[in-house]
């Protein structure tokens, strides 16, 4: 339970989703009783007939930034740079400048004081190397916002390709989900990418509550366990906000025994790290590193849905520590079998 080789299982790479869906809810979605590991297979809009009345629904209305930026050294030579820690964690903001934790992709590792030069004017001076994290002092003539939007693209998974090559995202609003809102993200939370205007309507149409929480989904999120013993793996860190309106939701929920539902991985770890010792959600906004692996014990998530996760990730121990390894994986056989798509594209699993 504890060997990083019992989260591995064998995947064709023909599984892995290379695009979105052609309409966001219709995905198949893998539902799965977390008690008796049963399985019966739907279509994701089916999620009308799945939740009833009182259920809480937990999204994360986090927004993917457009982290990627091509430019070049003073030498000419081409690099790319991947933002890491904007704005969830704050930059630093000194005389114009805004600090960033960066990866840098160049022909030869830049040294401290080499300048970058990007579009819209733009510069860079690289300040720091750090355990393979740049640090980068970027100048901008304008906001720091519209100037991104401007220069930089949406990053794609490494595991998504073009003709055998990691490639910017070609359509920003695909790796978005519909509802959100609060820029930082440098991935999407995919559970969430499953849902449209309409499904959301008839959801709350039912009288299931949809209440949003905040967790900036940083590049960590694809960093493999290394740690043979996962005990022994440090996960990454990531800002989260959860305001006292939702709070609230979520607490008169727990009280009245009615479920909450969470939509992906990362509302799940926001969720129960802000949970206190008596089963309730305190509001606030911190660091979140919560690593959840079989073992732990759930205070507020009552049902999940999520997507089909990498072998041997913090993302598939979490979800067999809901529903037990042994059942995920036997799902995730089954869903392979019968042709499931896998990953940020693919389709989605409902544990309840």
């Amino acid at each position: 339970m504890y060997t990083l080789s019992d989260y591995n299982y064998d995947l064709p790479r023909k599984c892995i989703a290379q695009q979105p869906a052609v309409r966001r809810d219709r995905s198949r979605l893998l539902w799965m009783d977390r008690n008796s590991g049963r399985i019966r297979h739907r279509r994701f809009d089916d999620l009308v007939q799945l939740l009833q009345s009182g259920d809480v629904l937990v999204v994360n209305d986090t927004a993917v930034i457009p982290a990627r930026i091509m430019g070049r050294k003073e030498t000419g030579g081409r690099v790319e740079v991947f933002l890491l820690n904007y704005p969830g964690e704050e930059p630093s903001v000194n005389s114009g400048t805004v600090t960033f934790r960066c990866l840098i992709k160049a022909s030869k590792r830049p040294a401290g004081g080499t300048r970058l030069f990007f579009k819209k004017g733009v510069t860079a001076i690289v300040t720091g190397f750090n355990d393979g994290i740049f640090e980068a002092a970027f100048s901008f003539t304008g906001g720091i916002d519209a100037t991104l939007d401007q220069i930089g693209t949406v990053p794609l998974p490494p595991y998504i390709q073009r003709n055998g090559h990691n490639v910017p995202c070609d359509d920003p609003t695909a790796y978005q989900t519909v509802y959100a809102r609060d820029k930082g993200a440098v991935a999407a939370p995919t559970a969430g990418l499953h849902f449209t205007p309409e499904l959301l309507r008839n959801l709350k149409a039912i009288g299931v509550d949809i209440v949003p929480i905040t967790l900036h989904v940083g590049y960590g999120t694809f960093s493999p366990v290394r740690a043979n013993d996962i005990r022994d793996h440090r996960i990454h860190t990531e800002a989260y906000r959860i305001s006292e309106k939702t709070a609230q939701t979520i607490n008169n929920a727990r009280t009245a025994n009615r479920r909450i539902i969470v939509v992906g991985t990362t509302s799940c770890r926001s969720l129960e790290y802000a949970a206190d010792r008596s089963g309730h959600v305190v509001p606030g906004a911190g660091m979140c590193d919560l690593f959840i692996y079989p073992g732990y014990r759930f205070k507020m998530t009552d049902a999940l849905i999520t997507n089909f996760h990498l072998p041997q990730s913090t993302l598939l121990m979490l979800v067999s520590a809901l529903a037990g390894r042994d059942r995920v994986l036997a799902a995730y056989r089954e869903a392979i079998k019968i042709g499931y798509r896998f990953y940020s594209y693919g389709d989605a699993m409902f544990i309840g």
